[in-house]
């Protein structure tokens, strides 16, 4: 490495071409890192006395082109940001000095032919700079006073545009602005890529304008060390073309997103890496897979980010399905994406078919929504929806996903109908952040055509909010008014969308009903049962919530799967009758399917296997199994002695038992229930790393 201290016209003075390679990251300096160059420069042209101001480094790869030529290429890897902004610069204070009647010594042809152009190469090899693909077009054609494409990087228009607007506003003399950027300063790093590794450079870079992004340094870690004819390959097959689909503006914050869903649906444990962290996470999923090269790699990250471009931006040709997308994206269940993007994919390689996957993403609807109605914390879904699939066997995928939603228990539960409609008519849904995406799906529920827009209407209380009730309210409501307007007045039986709300306002039951524009003259289905009312009191509002209610579940409806698996049903279709059927009855079997409900419940991996000696529990291998016996449950742990944490001193060491494990503990009495459960949860942490 060889670093010198250089002023910078200088340094861009002499012949050579600085590339950008394909790897880099867009151009990407906003308005507020060029106000903070062009404040520094300022305060350089106020001060003469200050001998300079240093602007940062670049760093590049001498020969990093693997050609030879007359021109020197530098492959950079660190300064593009400050190269192109300060070229932008000069471009804009040439084009000031040609539209000026001054007499600047700097003309518009001096700035190009020093800074701009190799005045004596042709092509491309003219361009001092050399941006990469996305951003090139629009660069050349600034510098060449050409028009500018239609698919223009708006980085690049935005800051000339900038630089331009601060010389003509401030009316700074082109000389003075010309001898400060003459008084500004860079670090040259040279890199040797025989001795020096650009990726550890690259990787260790905090410049003074933009943090490296997660997306930077994962497109520098896969592209740096190709040859250039595979770098060139994968970046225009594959890189490239992802890029576009994610948009210019949302590609860093939307590809590290991406990227850390990525890495969560292929981790077998569920892992999920911290944002900002993905590099890292990335790097070690790409160094455990040896046997994948780069470009499988790539090719496999490229149809995953086809997948997550159709969900997050609702992209989806299938409009049955990008419905149901949207209304997942309103829930903002940003957690559920390594889950969605799995089953996409599932459904592009024929694993599920349309109304599979469109079924499946229903019930992940169903499924937050339920939740939410009932305040059910949602700090573990992002674990529940990581390893839902992991045990699921996808030869009869849609039951076995339902059944796996079904059987959730718990803080992870799927509530039920009844656990959902006595929340859904209790719960104050006006200030429920999906208020109005719950009245517009019960309003289009039975509509197949001419679905009503609720953003075009809002919230009516039929009960008005004023606590000042008028006398035909009072009289409708009775006595204990006040207590029924304060328990029902934000409840879903009380609520209604309207396009006439200041007309309505806090008229009477009978006037908002029949007046134009009012229930009885309303398009909406939620009105109707309104309009055939004589009286709005307590009654009519627990009936219509209650109404309301049911429709809800049928919305937002729960697996349609049979739950009834205890174990004399399940041993119905085992071929090889076990030889401890005639022991689970009486007290043992009572026993036996408290546990194993607890069992069931640690997590949704927890599988159950019905065996001819035991029942095995497992996740990615036994970790408890169950031996019933005349009076007790012979439990046998997977575990050593020298790891269990055995307070009650019930454990039995049965080493060498040619068990799944060396752990032997008896349960026959439920009131040792908690203390066979704590030893059983060591063994499931054991083995669910």
């Amino acid at each position: 490495m060889k670093a010198t201290e250089t002023n910078l016209l200088e340094f861009l003075r002499q012949p050579k071409q600085f590339v950008i390679p394909i790897y880099q990251r867009t151009y990407s300096w906003t308005l507020q890192q060029c106000q903070q160059l062009w404040n520094d420069i300022v305060k350089v042209a106020q001060e003469p006395t200050i001998s300079g101001h240093f602007l940062g480094s670049v760093v590049y790869i001498e020969n990093g082109l693997y050609q030879v030529t007359s021109l020197p290429k530098l492959l950079v890897i660190d300064g593009q940001q400050r190269l192109t902004t300060i070229s932008l610069l000069l471009k804009a204070l040439g084009q000031s000095v040609k539209n000026s009647e001054d007499n600047a010594k700097i003309t518009s042809q001096r700035i190009n032919n020093y800074f701009l152009l190799n005045q004596e190469e042709d092509n491309e090899d003219r361009y001092k700079l050399l941006l990469a693909r996305s951003d090139k077009e629009t660069f050349i054609r600034l510098i060449e006073d050409q028009e500018l494409p239609e698919q223009l990087s708006s980085r690049i228009k935005e800051n000339f545009d900038f630089f331009i607007n601060q010389i003509n506003k401030n009316n700074i003399n082109p000389d003075s602005l010309y001898s400060s950027i003459s008084r500004l300063f860079i670090v040259d790093i040279s890199l040797d890529r025989e001795k020096d590794n650009p990726q550890l450079i690259f990787e260790s870079l905090n410049s003074t304008g933009l943090e490296l992004s997660q997306a930077d340094l994962i497109r520098n870690y896969i592209l740096m060390d190709l040859e250039p004819k595979e770098q060139a390959n994968i970046y225009s097959n594959y890189w490239y073309p992802m890029e576009q689909n994610f948009g210019q503006i949302d590609y860093v914050e939307q590809f590290d997103k991406f990227i850390r869903y990525y890495l969560t649906l292929k981790s077998k444990a569920g892992a999920i890496p911290n944002i900002r962290d993905v590099y890292n996470s990335f790097k070690s999923h790409v160094q455990k897979h040896p046997e994948l090269s780069i470009k499988e790699i790539v090719k496999e990250i490229y149809s995953y980010a086809k997948y997550f471009v159709n969900i997050a931006f609702e992209k989806e040709c299938n409009q049955a399905l990008n419905k149901i997308i949207a209304n997942i994206n309103h829930l903002k269940v940003d957690v559920a994406y390594p889950f969605l993007i799995e089953i996409y994919d599932d459904y592009m390689q024929k694993l599920l078919n349309e109304e599979d996957v469109i079924e499946i993403f229903q019930l992940v609807e169903s499924y937050v929504f339920r939740r939410a109605i009932c305040g059910i914390p949602t700090n573990s879904m992002n674990k529940t929806f990581a390893s839902l699939t992991r045990n699921i066997d996808k030869s009869n995928y849609l039951d076995n996903i339902k059944t796996a939603f079904a059987k959730m228990t718990s803080y992870k539960r799927f509530p039920d109908d009844i656990e959902f409609c006595r929340e859904t008519i209790v719960k104050d849904i006006y200030n429920f952040r999906n208020c109005k995406y719950l009245l517009g799906k019960l309003e289009n529920h039975t509509r197949t055509k001419e679905l009503v827009d609720v953003e075009n209407y809002t919230i009516e209380h039929i009960i008005p909010q004023n606590p000042n009730l008028s006398v035909e309210w009072q009289q409708d409501l009775g006595n204990n008014w006040q207590e029924i307007q304060a328990k029902y007045l934000h409840t879903i039986g009380n609520l209604t969308l309207t396009g006439h709300n200041a007309k309505l306002s806090d008229r009477s039951f009978q006037e908002k009903q029949n007046m134009k524009d009012g229930f009885a003259d309303s398009p909406l289905y939620l009105n109707r049962t309104l309009a055939k009312l004589d009286i709005w009191n307590e009654k009519g509002i627990n009936n219509r919530a209650k109404t309301l209610a049911d429709i809800a579940a049928e919305v937002w409806s729960f697996p349609s799967v049979d739950l009834n698996n205890n174990f004399s049903d399940s041993n119905k279709d085992i071929s090889i009758q076990p030889e401890y059927k005639k022991h689970l009855q009486g007290e043992v079997l009572e026993l036996f399917e408290i546990i194993r409900q607890e069992i069931i419940n640690l997590d949704i991996s927890v599988r159950e296997e019905f065996l001819k000696y035991y029942i095995a529990y497992k996740t990615f291998t036994n970790f408890v199994d169950i031996y019933p016996q005349k009076n007790r449950l012979r439990i046998i742990l997977n575990m050593n002695v020298e790891e269990i944490d055995d307070p009650q001193d019930i454990c039995k060491d049965i080493t060498g038992w040619r068990m799944n494990g060396d752990i032997e503990v008896g349960f026959s009495s439920l009131s040792k229930l908690n203390d066979v459960m704590f030893l059983i949860r060591q063994a499931f942490q054991k083995h669910n790393k």
